[in-house]
């Protein structure tokens, strides 16, 4: 699948791990990726009270949910990031960049009161665009 990232002298650079924009070829498969949290496969979360291991985690499961379907985090063109605490920002890019590479998915981060259970910290869906053939 080729993603290329978008840059413009007319936006602001951002200051994270993620593009302006992301232009991906219009043809293969559609994989959207419902929120992803800290619960490990097991049942238990991962990272109670710590920003890095919780996202950790939520990029881990990204990663098993892409690979599921035949793909890899390479794919990912969107995220939709759900923060409990938006002062954590630094430390979610810096995990993020040890899982995502250029080109770099557009991506939007929210903080938010609550989310599904009070251990959460952060919660992430993707949008991926894989290869026409499973």
């Amino acid at each position: 699948m080729a993603k290329t990232e978008i840059r413009t002298a007319k936006l602001r650079t951002p200051p994270g791990v993620f593009s302006q924009a992301t232009v991906v070829g219009a043809t293969g498969r559609l994989l959207f990726i419902s929120g992803m949290t800290a619960r490990r496969a097991d049942g238990t979360i991962a990272g109670v009270g710590d920003m890095r291991e919780q996202t950790r985690q939520v990029c881990e499961n990204l990663k098993a949910a892409a690979e599921a379907a035949g793909g890899s985090l390479d794919d990912i063109c969107r995220l939709d990031v759900y923060v409990r605490n938006m002062e954590e920002f630094a430390a979610i890019h810096e995990v993020r960049a040890e899982y995502f590479a250029p080109p770099l998915p557009a991506s939007t981060m929210v903080e938010v009161t609550k989310l599904a259970a009070p251990e959460y910290l952060i919660e992430i869906n993707a949008i991926a665009v894989l290869d026409a053939s499973p």
